[in-house]
């Protein structure tokens, strides 16, 4: 069947009604004055209350608390810490597997080690097994952070 060519557009196939057809509403440009004017915000003459206080963390605390902050952003990695926080000794791979039953063991792995390196997580390896626990310090660093935003 040979293939001709048409110089007239076919047909649309669907109806199209005027009211919703594209062409009939392109954008016009409105010619719309506007005669409000905002205030703009003008400084204060209002005395401060003193110096702008100084940040208390800096350098090193700085970046731990933005690496530990980051491992604990995602929530696979804090389902894994609530299940570290509920067990009472530490616990192998092979049965945080049985807990998060939607991720292989390597990608539990990949989770464990970002939790390690934020210092999260601390290691016990027996035998060929490395198991997992919650840092003792995580406690104590999750208050120093909140004592920052008490005070």
């Amino acid at each position: 069947m040979p293939i001709t060519t048409s110089s007239q557009p076919r047909p649309c196939p669907l109806p199209i009604s005027n009211s919703f057809y594209i062409d009939n509403h392109r954008y016009t440009p409105h010619n719309l004055n506007v005669t409000k004017r905002l205030a703009l915000a003008e400084p204060s003459n209002r005395p401060t209350t003193g110096p702008a206080p100084k940040p208390r963390l800096r350098g090193r605390a700085l970046a731990s608390l933005a690496t530990m902050f980051k491992a604990l952003s995602d929530e696979t990695r804090l389902s894994i810490l609530a299940y570290l926080a509920a067990s009472e000794d530490a616990t192998c791979v092979c049965h945080l597997e049985d807990y998060v039953k939607h991720l292989s063991q390597p990608t539990i792995s990949h989770h464990l080690r970002l939790l390690r390196e934020a210092g999260l997580v601390k290691t016990d390896r027996r035998g060929t097994w490395i198991h997992y626990a919650i840092e003792p310090s995580l406690r104590t660093r999750l208050n120093e952070f909140l004592s920052l935003l008490g005070s």
